[in-house]
This record gives C-alpha cells, structure tokens and sequence, in this order.
C-alpha cells in the first residue's frame, strides 16, 4: 500500500502529468481538495475508485482515510492542486504518514503560476531584464507570511513576482510594489488558468487599481509582475545565437563536417 501524493495541475483535465493520470486511473481510493481541484481532473480515476473530498475534512478525517487504505492494503492518490511543493500543506501529512508508517511518493505537477504565464504567452525570465522568480503571497488566516518575506521587502529586488491568493489584497500589495518597481512595470492577473471561467487581465502597476473593481478579482487570482512578462523589445538570449559556441552544437557540427568527408578511394566497391 502506498499513498501518491499528485500535483492535479491548475484546473484543466488535460494538464495533469502522465504519471499522476496513470496513478489515478489505478488507485483505489482518491483524496481530492474539492474547493481548489475541478472534479474534471476525477475523469482519469479508476471507475470502482471511492472518492473523498477533502474540503470537507480535517487533517485527522483524512489520517484516518489513510489508516482505512492501509488496513485493506489499497493504493491512495491524494490529490493537490498545482504542484504539492509549493502552498500545498503536503509537510504535515508526511508527518503522519511517517508516523503511521506507511510509504508515500510526491508526483510533480504544473503550478498556476507557470500556467498563468502560459495563458498570456509570457516567460518569466529574460535576458538582462529579470533572471529570478519571487514566488510569494500575502498573510491569509490559515498562515501568516514572515514579516522578512513582505512584498515591501521583496520587491527591493525588481525580480518578476508571482503572487498567490491576491485578489483581495491588490490595493495592498500594488501600494508595496510601488515603493520599488515603476508605474509603468506590466502586471497581468489571472483568476483560474486553464478552468472554463478562466479570467486575465494584462496592465500596468499604475493602472491595475484604476481598470479594475474593488472585489472583482476571487482570493484564488495569480498576480505576475515585472519587466520580464512585457511583450516589448529586448535582449535576445545568445543562446541560439549562430556565432554563439557551446558543447552541444560544437559536437553536431564536427559531427556533420565528418559526414561530408570523401571516402578514400581504396575503400570504394567494385
């Protein structure tokens, strides 16, 4: 027996990974955060699987679900949206998983702020404009972020931020941005990537608040900001540059110089 704890994805059926669907479509039990996985993601468990809803469940419910696994020697898969590693209260569950002794595997998935980004066609990083991703959010009752980690702190650095939960706190967290960043740094949110009602909204630090509703943005909105995400001209990566030499290309050219040789005329049939 074995509990699979499986990074869902943002939302959309489709981006979960190969190995979280297999594991799915064979586990017997499956845990699910109802209030942040779409029960779409459920179309790849195994057609006799019980299904359990998490958000209905307190951390000591779903210990006991896992004791219940083990006594019937049954695999789980507990499902978490995005990826477990990042804001996924998978730690104390290993906790007790460790107690209980029974075995675990983590099984990566795509994070919301990867998707986000992908929704606006937008690298995070870019040459000579930003080469660091902050990945933060702000204070929420479940957990207080540490005062050192404040984005009136982080923002010093100018790095492209990804913030989580931040649509009722945008008045906030815009009035810390602007101690740093300038007006005119492009900010995109997004409420829900890859879901039905998936919603973006593409600006500026200095227009967000004006072009946008008091409380029209859900908790669960991803805010990315920084120079990187603007689609304006900038330096291009050397990295595909043709005057520009690495391991790899250096070998598929050798490589190809020696494929052009003449064969020696004492190797030549007939």
């Amino acid at each position: 027996m074995k509990v699979y704890i499986i990074g869902a994805g943002p939302g959309a059926a489709d981006l979960i990974t190969l190995r979280g669907a297999a594991i799915l479509n064979r586990a017997k039990m499956v845990l699910y955060a109802g209030s942040l996985v779409p029960t779409g993601i459920l179309v790849h468990c195994h057609p006799e699987a019980e299904i359990l809803d998490t958000s209905k469940l307190d951390l000591e419910q779903q210990q006991a679900c896992y004791v219940r696994a083990q006594l019937a020697d049954c695999d789980v898969a507990r499902l978490h949206s995005g990826d477990p590693a990042i804001y996924g209260a998978t730690a104390e569950q290993m906790r007790r998983l460790d107690a209980l002794g029974i075995a675990y595997e983590v099984v990566p998935g795509v994070s919301s702020f990867t998707a986000a980004a992908a929704v606006v066609c937008s690298e995070l990083t870019k040459p000579e404009v930003s080469q660091s991703i902050i990945i933060t959010r702000v204070s929420g009752r479940a957990s207080a972020v540490p005062a050192l980690e404040s984005i009136a702190l982080l923002a010093a650095h100018r790095a492209t931020m990804c913030i989580f939960l931040s649509g009722p706190h945008m008045k906030k967290i815009v009035t810390d941005l602007q101690l740093h960043y300038p007006d005119d740094t492009p900010v995109t949110l997004v409420y829900r990537a890859s879901w039905p009602d998936e919603r973006v909204y593409q600006g500026t630090l200095g227009t967000v608040l004006k072009e946008n509703k008091r409380g029209e943005w859900n908790l669960t909105t991803m805010m990315l900001v920084g120079a990187a995400i603007g689609h304006g001209p900038q330096v291009e990566s050397r990295l595909y540059s043709k005057d520009f030499k690495h391991l790899f290309r250096a070998k598929a050219k050798k490589r190809a110089v020696k494929a052009e040789l003449p064969v020696p005329a004492d190797q030549v049939e007939g």
